[in-house]
């Protein structure tokens, strides 16, 4: 019940516009977005042009995931997501950033590659960018839209362009773009994110839908009991993980365009940053370390590299 209440709560007051301005709304409404929650992940194929295509299977699972606010400022909120295992085990998640009115993004093309794009000043006024990216912290996509507040409803929107998601990235090879439906909206148990996607096989710059889908992962409030050992990981984790994102901040300011490697030596980018993450932990690095190990590391994986210079 008291989940209930503080849900009900933080909408109530999402309600009084005259209390508000549309900045504070917005902000409330995305940090909403953080807290203790069961989450349920549901996709079926829905549509393809191609009337020999053959469905895949839907899709469903559930976990029990924390979004935790890791930075606020008053343009920028930093929600981290870690995924409660078990008493003993977290997966550091998704990372999702909300910038209010950036003027650039980056644009997801194909083949693990991201291109740096201005924003016209009217697609830019009043609008967020929200930034979301894998597990170790490299980009996953960006897109922007304006979130709206009327009769009750909370709800952001846009589209964007993103790689093969994490539960057919191993499984698939028909289609390299996934191009998001995305669309946001406070429930009164918590949140939902629910998407219309298309799958688009992408060559020489010409587009093949292949299939459409539409998705459902509902962000459902629970006690947060379930988190304790995720609460104590991320206490321990999280200044690594900080002077991590300032590494990748220098690397998104410095390049136009990034191309990751997917693997190096049989390891993957996540293998190298999760592992320097647990020595630092171990051996209580400062700062600069952290920041001059993990930028030799992602430089590594970063096609044409970029400067190797200490991040300060």
């Amino acid at each position: 019940m008291n989940k209930l209440i503080l849900t009900l709560s933080a909408i109530a007051c999402l309600g009084t516009a005259s209390a508000q301005s549309k900045l504070d709304q917005d902000r409330t409404a995305i940090k909403a977005l953080a807290g203790f929650y069961k989450v349920t992940f549901d996709y079926a194929e829905t549509f393809s042009p191609d009337t020999a295509y053959k469905f895949h299977d839907r899709y469903h699972s559930w976990g029990n995931e924390w979004a935790v606010i890791a930075e606020e400022s008053p343009k920028k909120i930093v929600i981290q997501h870690l995924l409660a295992i078990s008493d003993s085990m977290v997966i550091k998640h998704w990372r999702e950033d909300w910038v209010y009115e950036e003027p650039t993004m980056l644009a997801y093309d194909k083949d693990n590659t991201w291109k740096k794009v201005k924003l016209a000043p009217n697609n830019v006024k009043g609008r967020w960018v929200q930034k979301v990216y894998q597990v170790d912290d490299s980009p996953r996509y960006e897109s922007i839209g304006t979130w709206t507040h009327v009769d009750g409803r909370h709800q952001w929107q846009s589209v964007s362009d993103s790689p093969l998601p994490r539960r057919e990235y191993t499984k698939r090879n028909d289609y390299n773009v996934l191009r998001r439906g995305n669309n946001i909206y406070l429930t009164q148990t918590g949140w939902m994110f629910e998407q219309d996607n298309k799958k688009i096989a992408r060559n020489e710059g010409t587009d093949k839908l292949i299939s459409e889908e539409k998705g459902h992962e509902e962000f459902t409030k629970i006690d947060a009991k379930a988190f304790a050992y995720a609460q104590t990981w991320w206490n321990e984790q999280k200044a690594y993980w900080a002077d991590v994102r300032v590494v990748w901040d220098d690397v998104f300011r410095t390049n136009s365009t990034i191309k990751l490697a997917n693997k190096l030596e049989g390891k993957s980018l996540y293998d190298k940053l999760f592992t320097l993450g647990d020595q630092s932990v171990k051996e209580n690095w400062a700062s600069a370390k952290n920041k001059s190990e993990a930028r030799k590391i992602i430089d590594k994986y970063l096609n044409g590299g970029v400067s190797t210079a200490a991040v300060k």
